[in-house]
Parts: C-alpha cells; structure tokens; sequence
C-alpha cells in the first residue's frame, strides 16, 4: 500500500510538471538575434561608408561618409563574395556622400552628395560624375528610392522635404514636406531612409531623430504619383535609418542607436529584431555599430548592412552609447545576415 501511494504520489508530481512546462514562456526566436557575419572589411585608408545597394549584377557598391575629411567621396565596389573589385574617386563629389541606387529604368547609379546637396549620376567603373539633380534650400539630402516610371526621390534630412525629378534628372520639386519629416532629436536627421509599397499605395520614411516611421498616402493620377497624407506609421525604433521592403511588405529598418535591424510587418507591428553589436576585435567591428543602410543580396537570401561606425562627438554632436566604441574603429566594414524572419513560438 505504502509503494502504490507512493507511485501515485511521483505520478501526480510528474503531471504538474508537465503542465508547468507547457504554461513556461517559450524563447521569441524571432529575438535571437543569430549571426552576423563581416561580408568585406574596407582597406585601412579607406573613410567611413554609409550608402549601400546591390546592382542588378549582385555585386554591392558602397559610398563614403567622411565630413572631416578630404574630398572627393569614394565608391567601392565588392564582388558577392565579399572580395574587392574597385575603388575609384566620385568626381566633382564633396567628402561626405550618403544614399545610393541603381535607376530601374535608366540604370544609372545615382549617389546623393550629401555635402553639396545635390545627387551625382556616376559611372560605377570610372567614378565620373555629372549632375543629376539641385535642391533649395539648406537641404541634408540623405536616402533615394524610384518608381515604376524612373523617377526618383530624395529624402532631405534637415528641411523634411522628398524631392521628386525624372528619369533624366534636372531641378528636384518638393513631392512631399511635412513637419512629421523633421526633428528636434538625436541623431539630428529627420527624414532618411524611404520606399514604396508594392502597390505604391504608400511611402514609407524613416524619421532617425524621432525613431519612427512615417507613412506618406499615394494616389496613382493617371500613372504620376501625388503624396497625400502624412501620419506617424510606428514607434520607438531607436534611430531608424535606412529601410527596405520585402516581397511581403515587412519593412527593415537598420536601428543606428541600437545597433539592430528591426523588421515590422504592414500593420506596424515588430516581428524580428535581428543582429546585435558584439564588440571591437582589431580595430574591426564585430556585429553591428551604428548600422545606416541596408540591401537585400541579388538572390534575396541576404542582407547587406553598412557599419557607419560614427561617434556624434566627432562632427560636433553628443555622445551616445555607442560613441566610445566608435572611436575605437581603425578599419569600417560591411554586415552580412540572413535575410529569414525567425518564427516565433
């Protein structure tokens, strides 16, 4: 009898602990944050990098950030492998250039000079350039993206403005400005990192001083896009910057001051934050810090980010977490990461 009771006794244990274990919370794996790998390290002489895009022909193509230093900007070109291909000077480009792209329709590579405030047609060979579009204003253009047709749009950081020219480029026209595009925080940058829907139903923009993102109405007029309404989208991405759509229209958004990518889906909600910074081995960043922009690889199965590794302290801003490790950097380099949303549990 003494046995049977205490059979029942262990079975009765062996119950609750099965139950405990079901109601026990599950690990998010959409938060384990995996890894992340250094696609390119940039040669030791080689400025801070900022813009980032992959080309039709996989290779990815990075421009400089250096406003400290001498000009002209310099393009870098890395085979899928990682491996360099090419360095060449921006001619007629400031010190500090920022967004880059290929133009679906004209391919062109047009990378926005950020210094002189316009945006430079450049052969990604010889580093040639010419000007392919000219603002107003005391403008800090920052990140493009394009429509079906070849237009292509500017965001401008400082006076909350996307600018919108052709395809064959000229004088930019204000497409959308609103006070939602500015900021008043840390980092000084309102409007950033921007993309369309694939319906081109609306645009997104990122606002890096009020870590949010921003959703601009579009309405198709007769095959030209005309901006409506601006309304905050989401919350508390610590220093969104540079964004990019998926297939499913999640957005990725690289989170400069939490050195992650944030992945939201179309209702505003987060489904993954990805990456993580893991120290400074070497000089070397390992992970990501102070990550700007972001491509996904030409077969799509990976991301691309750049570690613009920028210590605020340096052009005249405040510290952040991050700026003492910044300073650390003897040599910038380029992240890679898969480019899969973890399910969660």
């Amino acid at each position: 009898m003494r046995a049977s009771s205490q059979r029942l006794s262990l079975f009765v244990l062996a119950c609750a602990g099965l139950v405990a274990l079901s109601w026990a919370p599950q690990p998010a794996n959409a938060w384990d944050r995996g890894v992340v790998q250094t696609f390119a390290v940039l040669p030791a002489d080689a400025p801070k990098i900022e813009g980032l895009t992959v080309g039709s022909d996989g290779k990815v193509y990075v421009s400089t950030f250096d406003p400290t230093g001498p000009a002209p900007s310099q393009l870098f070109v890395f085979h899928s492998n990682g491996n360099l291909m090419r360095r060449v000077n921006i001619a007629g480009s400031s010190q500090a250039t920022l967004g880059l792209g290929f133009n679906p329709v004209t391919r062109q590579l047009l990378v926005i000079d950020f210094g002189a405030s316009k945006v430079l047609n450049v052969d990604p060979n010889t580093g040639a350039s010419t000007v392919f579009m000219t603002v107003t204003g005391t403008a800090g253009l920052n990140a493009l993206t394009f429509d079906d047709n070849g237009n292509a749009y500017v965001s401008d950081s400082f006076q909350g403005i996307i600018w919108k020219t052709g395809p064959s480029g000229g004088a930019g026209t204000v497409w959308k400005q609103d006070p939602l595009l500015t900021t008043t925080g840390v980092p000084g940058f309102g409007a950033n990192g921007i993309g369309f829907n694939k319906a081109r139903s609306i645009m997104f923009v990122a606002n890096t001083g009020n870590d949010t993102l921003v959703q601009i109405a579009v309405t198709n007029v007769g095959g030209t896009l005309m901006a409506g309404a601006a309304t905050v989208f989401t919350n508390s991405i610590n220093g969104a910057d540079g964004i990019v759509l998926d297939n499913d229209d999640n957005i990725w958004v690289v989170a400069n001051q939490s050195d992650e990518v944030v992945v939201v889906d179309p209702t505003g909600k987060a489904i993954a934050k990805l990456g993580d910074f893991n120290g400074v081995k070497d000089g070397v960043t390992q992970g990501l810090l102070f990550p700007a922009s972001q491509a996904f690889s030409k077969d799509g199965k990976s991301l691309f980010v750049t570690n613009l590794e920028l210590d605020l302290r340096a052009i005249g801003g405040p510290q952040t977490v991050d700026s003492q490790w910044a300073a650390q950097v003897q040599r910038h380099s380029i992240a890679k990461l898969p480019a899969v949303i973890p399910p969660i549990p």
